[in-house]
């Protein structure tokens, strides 16, 4: 872990960065700042990524706090100080811990157990985030569309769908058994619910399936035009701005 120290006592100083790198092997203190300042133009120019804060409040050139208000900390931080009065102050600021001083080993080693606390808690938040996202989206899509001839209303699967097509205001999906069904979506509304990677909007009014693309030609004005397991009304036609994302889509879909 990537440390910065930001303490103007420099006997406080090198004993915080002994006990601090006794802790675990993989922490190292990238540098001792004294002031303001110093702290301000360190976070600026270096290029390696700070992991964690240990703060003194009242440093020479002013209160700590002072840093936050000059550039932008979103580390967490844990302040030594010999007061104890910054408390709500500390927690404002990126705080999760406040040693009082002269501070123990052992303070040093609970605030590295509550950092690591923190860090296993956040691992299962962004673990159970990410589970909620995957089942929210896999719930979205939609497995099959209801279409109706006549006086009937029956399934059209979604996996049996080659392109989705707009005519005449109307949204058709063209089957590979060569079925035409309408539905009542918007081809908006029906790309929302299509599996992504699978379907791709080739122009405002046509959705097409990977497996139903059979051959791509070049077409006029930098267009080209792809022939297609079926044959819809419209010709199936890449609008040029969407023709390299197209073709890459193809080779990798």
């Amino acid at each position: 872990m990537n440390i910065l120290i930001v303490e103007d006592e420099p006997k406080t100083a090198k004993l915080l960065k002994e006990l601090i790198e006794a802790q675990d092997a993989g922490n190292k203190v990238l540098s001792i700042c004294d002031s303001i300042e110093a702290s301000v133009n360190y976070i600026k120019t270096t290029a390696i990524k700070i992991e964690l804060f240990f703060m003194d409040i009242m440093l020479a050139d002013g209160n700590s706090f002072d840093i936050f208000k000059q550039i932008k900390i979103t580390a967490p931080v844990v302040f030594c100080t010999a007061f104890d009065d910054y408390i709500l102050t500390a927690f404002k600021h990126n705080g999760i811990d406040y040693i009082l001083k002269p501070f123990q080993e052992k303070d040093i080693e609970v605030a590295f157990a509550k950092i690591k606390q923190l860090k296993q808690a956040l691992a299962v938040s962004e673990e159970a985030i990410g589970q909620l996202s995957g089942l929210v989206k896999q719930q979205a899509l939609q497995t099959s569309f209801l279409t109706q001839f006549r006086d009937k209303i029956y399934p059209v699967q979604a996996k049996e769908v080659a392109l989705v097509a707009l005519e005449n205001e109307v949204v058709y999906l063209y089957t590979f058994d060569n079925g035409k069904h309408p539905i009542f979506k918007t081809i908006e509304e029906v790309e929302g619910v299509l599996e992504a990677g699978k379907f791709f909007r080739i122009n405002r009014q046509m959705l097409i399936n990977r497996e139903a693309v059979v051959t791509i030609e070049p077409y006029f004005n930098r267009k080209v035009i792809v022939k297609a397991k079926i044959t819809p009304a419209e010709k199936p036609v890449v609008s040029r701005l969407k023709v390299t994302a197209f073709l890459e889509w193809v080779k990798h879909a």
